[in-house]
């Protein structure tokens, strides 16, 4: 599946052995089916268990265009999905989900970091998992994986580092994102809980209090909506395109 970039190995309703062996096997875009990660789903009486493994075969707390992938695999009009970071609400419409996160928490606005001798401005907040966001003009000429490498790995956020958003304000609300994803180890086409953090990050640092529309690297546009006050968010909802790929069976 993917998800406005995003795409999802899907596994239901079986554990395989060795879960990260697989997860690093089936993604391998060379060796295997290829994809930014996996996801294990299992049915409960309440939704679906979720569990998402990244390409390097790591385990993540959350993915929100891996949640939203899920909602639309599991074809029900709402569904709660059960994250390692908590409950995760989804409403589903034709080809366009939404997804309800966890309350963001940790924000840290204007970080001093040095990295290869210069000194950035960063910001940080955890949407499920670790992000940084950094803002920046002339978007398309960063060097997200050399740059985004050096700050998720950058020792403020040892041992599990981080995942690393630039991002460059348009107009009308609006925001561009490319993102460097920790357990992919590179850059993807989009991210869910990374465009939902520099959504939050920019309505902070603007006094906003509304929809920010997010242009992912996959030219695609994911929509955040949030409740702001004092400086806290509440309500907080993705929503972009998912699609089904294909199906079949893999001979690991």
């Amino acid at each position: 599946m993917v998800g406005s970039g995003n795409d999802f190995i899907i596994i239901q309703g079986k554990s395989f052995g060795n879960l990260p062996k697989l997860a690093k096997r089936l993604c391998d875009r060379k060796l295997g089916i290829g994809a930014d990660g996996m996801l294990l789903l299992n049915k409960c009486h309440a939704g679906l268990n979720m569990r998402i493994f990244n390409s390097d075969g790591s385990e993540a707390e959350m993915c929100g265009n891996g949640a939203r992938c899920a909602a639309f695999f599991n074809a029900k009009a709402k569904t709660q999905l059960f994250t390692a970071s908590g409950i995760v609400h989804a409403e589903v419409c034709a080809n366009q989900v939404k997804i309800q996160l966890t309350t963001p928490k940790e924000i840290r606005l204007d970080i001093p970091l040095k990295v290869n001798g210069r000194w950035l401005k960063v910001n940080f907040i955890n949407t499920g998992v670790p992000h940084l966001v950094v803002f920046v003009n002339g978007i398309d000429a960063i060097d997200v994986k050399n740059l985004g490498c050096l700050l998720r790995n950058h020792r403020k956020f040892s041992p599990r580092g981080t995942n690393v958003n630039f991002v460059e304000e348009k107009a009308n609300n609006s925001i561009r994102i490319r993102t460097y994803e920790r357990g992919v180890e590179d850059e993807t086409l989009a991210c869910g809980t990374g465009s939902t953090a520099a959504a939050l990050i920019f309505a902070l640092k603007n006094d906003i209090n509304s929809l920010i529309k997010v242009q992912t690297q996959s030219g695609e546009i994911l929509k955040v909506t949030f409740k702001k006050e004092s400086g806290e968010f509440t309500k907080v909802w993705l929503e972009g395109m998912v699609k089904i790929v294909y199906k079949g069976e893999c001979y690991v």
